[in-house]
C-alpha cells in the first residue's frame, strides 16, 4: 500500500478506501533500480582545463529534458547518480537524481542526500589518448602527486581558517570541497582500473584521515579486494566489459562475484545511457559468472548501490516507510524477457507501458499528418529540400565538448572513451 509517496503497508488483503488497485498477478514487483554511475541529464560533463576542479557542480547544469530519463524509466531505473567526467584527478561534485520525467532541474534532485565528488585515475586523467596533452599530470606518478598536493593545500587552508587571521583568508571553493572530504562531509566515487593506483589512492586517503567511499569501474578489484575491505571502500563495477583500452586488459567477468565473496558491498553500474536501460540483465550476468543467488545479484542494482550512496534508509528495497520507488515487471527481472510494465517514483507512475503504446500511436499519426502536409505542399509547387538528420549529444566520461543548453553546435559528439 502506497500513500503520499511512501510504502505504508505490505501484506495481503490491504485496503485504503478509494486507492487505485493494480493487478500484479503472475508478475514481479521490485524496488526501483539505482544506477551508481551515470552521465545522463546533464548539459556538460567535464571541466578539463586543469586536473583539480572540485569547485564545479553537476547540480548547476542538469538537463531535465534529456529523453534518457524517460527511456531509463522504461528499464526500471528510478534513481541515478550523475557524475562529473573522468578527465580530472579530482573532478567536480556529483548530483543524485530521481527520474521524475517532466519536472524541472531542481525537482529532479534527490533531496537530503549526502554530497559526493568524482575522482579519477589512469589513462583518462593523464590523457593517454591525446597526442598533444599539455596538462599535468602526464604519468601515473603525476596523478598521485596531484592528489598529495591538493590535500596538502586543503589542510593548510583549513588550518588558516581556524587560525588568528581567519578573517583575512580568501574563500576558495575548490579547497572547500576538499576540506569537506577530510571532515567526512563529502564522499568520493573514484574512477579506477589498475591495482597499483587503487592502493596508492587508499594510502593517501588514510594519510589525510578519510576513506574512499566507492571505487567505480574497479576492474582489477579482484586483485585487491581484501585491501579494499580493510580500507572500508565499496565497489561499483561492470558485469563483463573488458579490453576496450590498455588498462582494462586484466579485467575478468568474475570480478563482481569475487569482490562480493570477499565481503565488499558490490554494485553493477552502467556509465552508459543505453546500458542503463538493461541493468536488470547486467545483474543477471553475475549469476552466470559467479554462481551467486538471484536475490544477491538483483541487490547489486538496488539495495547495494543504495547503501554506497547512503540512501538505503529511503530506497533500494520494498520496506514500510521507504519511498515508493517501485517496478512492476512482466517476468522475473533477471530474465531477458522481462519488461518493466509500470515504474513508480515516489508513488507516481512515471512510466506505463500501455500508456506508452498509446502515445506511440499518437506520434505515428502526427508524423503521418505532417508528411501528408509536406507532400501536398510539394504538389502545389512549394519549395523542397533534402532530408537532414537531427543529432543528440550523448555524454561520456571523457567528453570535453560543451553541451550547454544554449550551445548551437548540436552535431558534435563525444570522444567515446570510457
Amino acid at each position: 500500500l502506497v500513500q503520499n509517496g511512501k510504502i505504508v503497508s505490505i501484506g495481503k488483503n490491504l485496503s485504503a478506501g478509494n486507492a487505485l488497485v493494480i493487478d500484479g498477478t503472475g508478475k514481479h514487483l521490485t524496488a526501483g533500480i539505482i544506477d551508481e554511475h551515470s552521465h545522463i541529464a546533464a548539459a556538460s560533463i567535464n571541466e578539463g582545463g586543469q586536473s583539480v576542479t572540485s569547485e564545479v557542480r553537476i547540480a548547476d547544469n542538469l538537463d531535465p529534458d534529456d529523453v534518457d530519463i524517460y527511456r531509463q524509466l522504461a528499464g526500471g531505473v528510478t534513481t541515478s547518480h550523475i557524475l562529473h567526467g573522468s578527465a580530472n584527478t579530482i573532478g567536480g561534485q556529483t548530483q543524485l537524481i530521481k527520474l521524475r520525467w517532466g519536472v524541472n532541474d531542481e525537482e529532479l534532485k534527490f533531496k537530503g542526500a549526502d554530497g559526493f565528488i568524482k575522482f579519477a585515475l589512469g589513462e583518462n586523467v593523464k590523457r593517454t589518448t591525446s597526442q598533444n596533452n599539455n596538462r599535468f599530470p602526464d604519468t601515473r606518478m603525476g596523478v598521485e602527486q596531484v592528489q598529495m598536493d591538493a590535500f596538502t593545500r586543503a589542510k593548510d587552508y583549513e588550518n588558516a581558517l581556524k587560525g588568528p587571521n581567519a578573517k583575512n583568508v580568501r574563500r576558495d571553493l575548490e579547497l572547500d570541497a576538499l576540506v569537506e572530504i577530510m571532515n567526512k562531509k563529502r564522499f568520493i566515487t573514484c574512477h579506477s582500473y589498475v591495482q597499483s593506483e587503487i592502493l596508492e589512492t587508499m594510502k593517501i586517503a588514510e594519510q589525510f584521515g578519510f576513506t574512499i567511499n566507492t571505487f567505480t569501474h574497479i576492474l582489477e578489484g579482484y586483485k585487491v579486494a581484501d585491501k579494499m575491505k580493510a580500507h572500508g571502500a565499496n565497489a561499483s563495477t561492470f558485469s563483463d566489459w573488458w579490453a576496450y583500452k590498455m588498462e582494462v586488459q586484466d579485467a575478468i567477468p568474475y570480478n563482481a562475484g569475487i569482490m562480493n565473496k570477499v565481503g565488499l558491498n558490490v554494485a553493477i553500474n552502467s556509465d552508459d545511457g543505453e546500458m542503463a536501460r538493461r541493468l536488470n540483465q547486467e545483474a543477471a550476468k553475475i549469476v552466470k559468472y559467479s554462481g551467486i543467488s538471484e536475490e544477491e545479484a538483483f541487490k547489486m542494482v538496488t539495495l547495494n548501490p543504495a547503501k554506497m550512496l547512503h540512501i538505503d534508509n529511503k530506497v533500494g528495497s520494498i520496506k514500510t516507510g521507504k519511498d515508493a520507488d517501485l517496478v512492476l515487471w512482466s517476468d522475473n527481472p533477471l530474465s531477458i524477457y522481462a519488461k518493466a510494465e509500470k515504474t513508480l517514483v515516489d508513488g507516481i507512475v512515471y512510466f506505463d507501458r500501455e500508456k506508452d503504446a498509446e502515445l506511440r500511436k499518437q506520434i505515428a499519426a502526427e508524423r503521418n499528418r505532417l508528411i501528408q502536409k509536406m507532400l501536398e505542399e510539394k504538389k502545389s509547387g512549394g519549395p523542397t529540400g533534402p532530408a537532414t538528420p537531427s543529432f543528440r549529444n550523448v555524454n561520456t566520461c571523457m567528453d570535453n565538448h560543451n553541451h550547454g543548453l544554449l550551445d548551437i553546435h548540436t552535431d558534435e559528439t563525444g570522444i567515446g572513451a570510457y
